[in-house]
């Protein structure tokens, strides 16, 4: 459970049911959600470079396992309230924004690049993949930034 001080921005980690909508305005089931969404939409996509696409799946993917994981720890109270765990959420938000910036401007670059190749329900649905993976760019970024204010005042 959380502390009433854990219930704004700062604090200590929450577990069991109150993970789901703990002290960020950005909690982990919105990771889930918006990971989830690209993963599906970079599956269905039709991207002319494999390469690409194949990044943009192991992103989505590994981010994907990596918030469920987290979320699973959380929800156990695996963590004890050490302050280790805080900067662990850090360190692997951080990561997971950085690869879905790659992902996301890479999605972006073939998009465009494959514009006049696609029919036209196809490359909707590629811009839908690549909104996707920058909103979730964004959802990680937001959370990294609270998770690293709550490490501060851990």
């Amino acid at each position: 459970m959380c502390s009433a001080s854990a219930r704004g921005m700062h604090g200590t980690l929450c577990s069991g049911s109150v993970t789901l909508s703990h002290a960020h305005p950005i909690s982990h089931f919105h990771l889930q959600i918006f990971g989830g969404l690209v993963w599906i939409l970079v599956a269905s996509s039709k991207v002319p470079i494999p390469m690409l696409q194949g990044w943009v799946m192991f992103v989505s993917v590994f981010c994907f396992i990596m918030s469920t994981t987290l979320m699973c720890l959380y929800f156990c109270g695996a963590h004890g309230g050490s302050s280790s765990w805080v900067a662990l959420d850090a360190i692997c938000q951080g990561t997971a924004s950085l690869f879905y910036l790659s992902a996301a401007v890479l999605e972006a670059y073939a998009t465009y690049v494959a514009a006049n190749l696609l029919r036209a329900e196809i490359y909707r649905e590629n811009i839908a993949a690549v909104v996707f993976a920058f909103v979730a760019t964004l959802v990680y970024v937001i959370h990294k930034v609270c998770s690293l204010l709550r490490w501060k005042s851990s």
